[in-house]
């Protein structure tokens, strides 16, 4: 059984200087199960929003005027799913899964690595290959905050043995797509604490992990060594993290500026 939860993802921007205009896109919208989302900008701008070619919600904004400062303020509500364990069934992929199998620059890995990932197929059906993969990386990488940062590439996580979900996404993708299977990288929210009364506000976070397809997408958390569950709250898909930031913008002015984000997450009940 899912869960109903509240997500409120705050991001606050301080520019070293006055911004004279800026031009920004927000990946914040839930991708399923949506009850209700806002997204408040501040200074207050018109904001319209498209689906991107991955089938994600953006929403895109100006600000023309002269600003120190930027805040936006994305809440939702939402309805998830309990875990999705794989079928017995299995489909090659179609051709427009092309790109789920190519490397990227953060995804890629030497041959030896993507060697080793082909011999995690042998014996096994493709659920197996994934879950052996999802934890061959979740015993070489330990989680480790700040370890890392977003260009990371997978290889370097590996080489490092420590990282965030962001990197441990990156490399369970690269190997997946290796080994023969398409994959993509998956970005939302996980809520830290299902033990949370009802109605408690929990300090959480963004969140990365996988889905590979054999037949239908299935979701891997390397992160935690689970399937993905009611915990879960997904937000958006791509090849990498460079398809899928939270916040992605240019700005005309000061060369320097902080960035602080607020994530909190309320479960509502039962879905």
């Amino acid at each position: 059984m899912g869960w109903r939860v509240k997500v409120s993802h705050v991001t606050h921007v301080e520019y070293d200087g006055e911004a004279h205009s800026s031009y920004n896109e927000l990946r914040m919208t839930p991708a399923h199960g949506v009850l209700s989302s806002r997204v408040k900008v501040t200074p207050a701008v018109p904001t319209s929003t498209y689906e991107d070619y991955w089938g994600t919600t953006v929403t895109a904004f100006d600000v023309s005027e002269p600003h120190r400062s930027l805040s936006v303020e994305a809440v939702s509500r939402v309805e998830t799913s309990g875990p999705r364990r794989p079928m017995a069934s299995v489909t090659a992929p179609d051709p427009s899964m092309e790109e789920l199998l190519r490397r990227t620059p953060t995804t890629a890995v030497r041959a030896e690595l993507e060697d080793l990932a082909k011999t995690q197929a042998l014996g096994r059906d493709p659920h197996e290959m994934a879950e052996a993969i999802c934890e061959l990386v979740s015993a070489r990488v330990e989680y480790m905050p700040g370890s890392t940062g977003v260009q990371t590439s997978a290889q370097e996580a590996w080489d490092l043995g420590k990282g965030v979900c962001q990197d441990m996404a990156h490399l369970t993708a690269g190997l997946l797509r290796a080994a023969g299977l398409p994959a993509r990288y998956v970005s939302g929210y996980l809520h830290p604490r299902p033990t949370a009364e009802i109605g408690e506000p929990v300090a959480g976070q963004s969140h990365a992990w996988v889905e590979y397809w054999a037949g239908e997408w299935l979701p891997l958390d390397p992160t935690n060594r689970t399937y993905v569950g009611e915990a879960h709250v997904v937000v958006a898909r791509g090849r990498d993290y460079s398809d899928v930031p939270p916040l992605k913008g240019v700005y005309q002015g000061p060369s320097g500026s902080r960035q602080e984000i607020t994530v909190t997450v309320t479960r509502l009940g039962p879905a």
